[in-house]
């Protein structure tokens, strides 16, 4: 049996979607998790950000990949154009992951965070992009 690594909650309310992980998790989790997420339209048309807890899972990517991580949000902007991305994690070799990813935004703005509160405000402060919510 596989083991889960991800699951999502879309907050109609809030009009965030949470992802969450498990366990150790690779640029090829990361990736195939989201592809998983567009083909089976996990991803609401209307919202205002995201929020990716890593609360529960570790990152096992080295340092110098996490271009790969901003390069897919890039090819699938479609997706992620205009949103804002918070990465919730509470252990501090985990941060580096999210705050090399940041240096690198382009069309989406993403931020590290160790509070579900504090990502879950900056994800609805200030949202323009896609307005019609």
């Amino acid at each position: 049996m596989k083991e889960t690594k991800f699951s999502y909650y879309f907050d109609e309310e809030r009009g965030i979607l949470f992802k969450t992980y498990y366990g150790p998790i690779t640029i090829e989790d990361i990736n195939s998790s989201w592809k998983f997420a567009f083909h089976e339209g996990l991803i609401p048309h209307r919202m205002k950000g995201f929020v990716l807890d890593y609360r529960s899972a570790n990152f096992d990517v080295e340092p110098e990949r996490h271009t790969e991580i901003a390069a897919f949000y890039k090819r699938h902007i479609e997706v992620f154009g205009g949103y804002k991305i918070a990465i919730v994690t509470e252990a501090p070799r985990d941060i580096v992951i999210p705050v090399l990813v940041e240096m690198h935004d382009e069309g989406y703005s993403s931020r590290p965070f160790s509070t579900m509160e504090a990502a879950i405000s900056w994800v609805q402060v200030g949202f323009t992009a896609h307005a019609d919510l």
